[in-house]
């Protein structure tokens, strides 16, 4: 290689080196490092990116729950709607196989599968009323209700069955100036779903119904003060993984209570089962206590003037 041919190499590695000097310049003066913040900016910006994280972890949490829920709620409806349906089923192959004794015990049959399929219509419709509202294709409407009417009506479409199981059904009267927000079709539907419940349970005892109001919390609660222990509305939490399960009536409490809690909180209220002491340790009681808003009446009044 020629004296002028090593000048050129060495004149086109020194421009080469020089323009890649020059564009990493360039970069990092392109890309400036953001200001370091001071102390005051750091001290409120902490608080900002807490309240976030607890948002993010209550929004993960509230999917989690729901999640479950929704696995529990389907599990719990198929299990619902097997048992009547096995008994039909049961029923209609004893027939078909010609093992009845008789055309009497054939008709007998032929009732019990009727009675199946009436308990799993009956079902049916009350998940998809309340899928319905759930959803939004049915409306709840909302309005003050007289919680003392309510509760009246309740007693009266249930007494007469409390009666015929000589169960003991009594209604202290709340305060007549009391009044709750709520759809008057479901919350009565929902109050006598309850006391339908606990009947259906009881071969004896009493059943104590009553309201009281909490200012501070906008909120009443009704209770129902039932002869039952709290043992007895304890189901299996994962049917799922459930692998015998007791042949049950169509709704078993457990989906009664489930269908009634949703149709609660659909209407800002909620549900809970706590248990009541009693003297006697062989009369235990549990207590079913509704949660409603309550009708404030200073803020009813406000409205009333402002239309």
């Amino acid at each position: 290689m020629s004296w002028s041919n090593w000048i050129y190499l060495g004149v086109g590695v020194g421009i080469g080196l020089g323009s890649s000097w020059l564009l990493g310049r360039s970069k990092k003066s392109a890309v400036s490092s953001p200001a370091p913040l001071s102390s005051s900016e750091a001290n409120q910006a902490l608080p900002a990116l807490g309240e976030q994280l607890k948002q993010t972890q209550m929004a993960y949490q509230l999917a989690h729950e729901m999640s479950q829920f929704k696995a529990g709620f389907l599990a719990r409806t198929s299990h619902e709607l097997r048992s009547p349906l096995n008994s039909l089923i049961g029923l209609h192959q004893l027939i078909l196989a010609d093992l009845c004794d008789s055309p009497d015990e054939e008709r007998e049959f032929i009732a019990q599968a009727n009675q199946s399929a009436l308990r799993l219509m009956n079902l049916i419709d009350q998940i998809l009323e309340v899928s319905r509202i759930e959803h939004g294709t049915s409306q709840l409407e909302i309005q003050p209700l007289h919680l003392a009417s309510v509760l009246q009506a309740a007693y009266n479409l249930t007494h007469l069955l409390a009666a015929n199981r000589n169960i003991r059904l009594q209604l202290s009267p709340p305060d007549p100036e009391i009044y709750v927000l709520a759809d008057p079709r479901w919350l009565r539907q929902v109050l006598v779903n309850l006391i339908d419940t606990c009947i259906g349970q009881m071969e004896e005892g009493s059943i104590f119904v009553s309201a009281q109001s909490t200012p501070v919390n906008e909120s009443v609660q009704i209770w129902l003060d039932v002869q039952l222990p709290v043992s007895n509305w304890s189901e299996p939490l994962n049917l799922i993984q459930s692998e015998s399960l007791p042949r049950l009536a169509s709704p078993s409490p457990g989906m009664a209570l489930l269908l009634n809690q949703t149709l609660l909180e659909l209407m800002q209220g909620y549900l809970e089962i706590v248990s009541v002491p009693t003297e006697a340790d062989n009369s235990p009681f549990s207590r079913i206590q509704l949660t409603i808003p309550l009708v404030i009446p200073e803020i009813e009044s406000l409205e009333q003037e402002g239309n």
